[in-house]
């Protein structure tokens, strides 16, 4: 289990994190979810330990993360949207030297170099260097190298991906979470958050709202969406039940249309009007 406690982040009068309480069950898929600037690299920098808390916590199974543990460092990876690999290197050598970073035993890293290469569908491409793989193949070697701990944070994994890598990502991630692997994720696609996660939280401005599965969300605000056409653009409308939404739609003067409630609908309700009321 990951616990944060009253996780804080300033930098000079900046506060970038702010009492930041979260806790994340052991084989979880979380989303961490905001506009830009809402904490969420912040956050998994101080996951990662390349940055420290201004004040704050956070705990693995109970025993506090600190750069000097070792040992509970060793079970965190992280996979972030720029590529952190040696072009001149292959996937054998990549997975390698992430073993004898985490003090594996050489036999133990060739048999996981196989079983993870094959299990994110690289193992025919491990003798090509890193420099001929294509967006997506380099992706997926970044998760597969970091499969080598029990839990994985992404940050932004799929952006600049085209639809079909991207697609492509979302099914391996799905395999990995079936296998019980702890999995914190911050994207800015609501659809991925949406047919990934378990659970997910809004971040803005450093701080985090409510959490609790997209589809616990979607019902609150309403499953059926009427966009209406107004003067100043698209007006929406949430309904629970479809007949409300039908009834509605008919009694419209204007152009309108009625579509199922998305994650991105109760992303733009909660943090959208934040995000106008401070511009």
């Amino acid at each position: 289990m990951i616990e944060l406690k009253h996780l804080t982040k300033k930098y000079d009068h900046f506060l970038a994190v702010d009492d930041l309480n979260l806790r994340i069950a052991t084989g979880e898929f979380f989303g961490l979810l905001g506009p830009n600037g809402a904490g969420k690299t912040t956050t998994i920098g101080m996951l990662s330990t390349l940055l420290l808390p201004t004040d704050g916590e956070i705990l693995l199974d109970g025993e506090p993360l600190t750069r000097k543990n070792d040992r509970l460092k060793r079970k965190l990876s992280v996979v972030t949207q720029e590529y952190s690999m040696r072009q001149d290197m292959t996937m054998d050598e990549i997975m390698q030297y992430q073993g004898r970073l985490y003090y594996m035993p050489a036999k133990k890293i060739r048999e996981r170099t196989e079983e993870l290469l094959e299990f994110c569908g690289l193992i025919d491409y491990r003798r090509r260097t890193v420099r001929k793989l294509s967006g997506g193949m380099k992706r997926k070697l970044m998760v597969c190298r970091a499969l080598l701990t029990e839990i994985l944070l992404l940050d932004e994994p799929t952006a600049g991906m085209d639809a079909l890598a991207r697609r492509q990502m979302w099914n391996l991630l799905k395999k990995l979470n079936q296998q019980n692997l702890t999995i914190l994720l911050t994207t800015h696609y609501m659809e991925e958050a949406e047919t990934l996660c378990d659970r997910v939280g809004f971040m803005c401005n450093g701080t985090l709202g409510e959490t609790d599965a997209p589809a616990n969300m979607i019902g609150a605000l309403g499953r059926y969406t009427v966009d209406e056409a107004a003067e100043g653009g698209i007006t929406n409308h949430y309904f629970q039940g479809k007949e409300d939404a039908i009834h509605y739609l008919s009694a419209s003067s204007t152009e309108a249309s009625l579509r199922s409630t998305t994650l991105e609908d109760v992303f733009l309700e909660k943090i959208g009007q934040q995000l106008e009321r401070r511009s």
